[in-house]
């Protein structure tokens, strides 16, 4: 059993993907070749924003999206410490200083409750994530930051796809950023991301950054970097998205499915995964807590089932963090997620037979 079934994704549109590919090479624009350009306004349009910009990366993403407000020395920028390094790490590498708040119990994802407590004058952007799939509480969290006039970079390497009170992730704040990383939801066949937003200046930044700051032949007005997303994975992801919105709708079948079963077992002491009214996941992980997470762990690896514990130290903790002098105890609900989270095999093409396998494990 495999945790994230690629192989038989692959196998789903291998054919359309080996003629887009053949078409890259009959053109040789390898670099910001058409199918970029193509891509960017599928997915513009499937968001429902004006601009899409790709990028190497979904960390290229977070990062262009910092040097395209001037983050810079001195300024703070609000994250979560229960993420994947990239969201606190891009801040570092802008020069600035990653500032957290702990996340909701329910949802694992920012709580717009602590927010403005870690409000300061130096603070300069703020970044909620989509943890696993489903979005921040974006509302409360855009009103703050409308309150103080900052910025928000909705990151949504995991939740692109999901919806919030009727509109895409990517659309919920002045900058939407993902990730195609291949286990994201729209994987491509390596790295790439995009940004989206509605404001014209900062997408001609965004393009401009990803270029070496360049806006023109022998033109360099601003720093930048080399952020481009190549022409092959624009192609493959092309061919990707015509899958997506089914793969999305077997995402979520599977986790009712999970979610079902889960439920109606003998097990009593699981969280299962908690989808805030007015919102939809598109599960990028279906991921549950339980204070027997080692235990349940290693009853699936005995079974050949495997499972995934991501962030199971939370950044404020990390060794690399402790210039911040956090400790452990300030942000409770994140190391608590961290100790006891585990995600379980999910993909669309994941078999009935074989979520029913991991549940009986796991209830056993």
């Amino acid at each position: 059993m495999e945790f994230i079934d690629l192989k038989t994704r692959l196998a789903s549109m291998r054919g359309a993907i080996d003629e887009r590919v053949s078409t890259v090479f009959e053109h040789g624009r390898y670099i910001l070749g058409p199918e970029v350009a193509e891509l960017e306004q599928v997915l513009a349009k499937y968001v429902g924003v004006k601009h899409c910009v790709g990028v190497a990366s979904g960390t290229d993403s977070l990062l262009i999206a910092l040097m395209a407000l001037k983050v810079g020395p001195g300024d703070e920028v609000i994250t979560v410490p229960y993420t994947w390094i990239s969201s606190a790490e891009v801040i570092v590498l802008a020069g600035a200083t990653p500032v957290f708040v702990d996340v909701e119990q329910t949802t694992w994802n920012m709580d717009p409750m602590l927010l403005e407590a870690a409000i300061t004058e130096r603070t300069k952007a703020i970044m909620p994530v989509g943890i696993y799939g489903q979005t921040a509480d974006m509302d409360p969290i855009n009103e703050i930051a409308a309150r103080h006039n900052l910025p928000v970079i909705e990151d949504a390497a995991q939740s692109f796809g999901a919806t919030y009170h009727g509109k895409k992730s990517c659309a919920l704040a002045r900058i939407g950023s993902t990730s195609f990383f291949p286990s994201k939801p729209l994987g491509g066949f390596g790295d790439g991301g995009a940004l989206f937003t509605d404001d014209d200046a900062l997408a001609d930044t965004f393009r401009k950054i990803r270029v070496h700051g360049q806006a023109g032949k022998h033109q360099h007005p601003i720093i930048g970097l080399n952020g481009r997303l190549d022409t092959l994975q624009a192609a493959m992801l092309l061919v990707a998205f015509e899958h997506f919105p089914k793969e999305v709708a077997l995402r979520q079948a599977k986790a009712d499915t999970y979610c079902q079963l889960l439920s109606e077992s003998s097990i009593s002491d699981l969280q299962l995964p908690n989808i805030a009214s007015g919102s939809t996941s598109v599960y990028a992980q279906y991921t549950i807590l339980s204070p027997r997470r080692e235990i349940i762990k290693s009853r699936l690896e005995k079974e050949g089932i495997p499972s995934v514990s991501y962030y199971a130290r939370p950044l404020h903790l990390q060794p690399v963090f402790k210039n911040l002098k956090y400790k452990k105890g300030d942000f409770p609900v994140s190391e608590l997620v961290s100790d006891q989270c585990l995600s379980l095999p999910m993909s669309p093409y994941l078999a009935l037979e074989d979520i029913r396998k991991i549940v009986k494990t796991i209830e056993e």
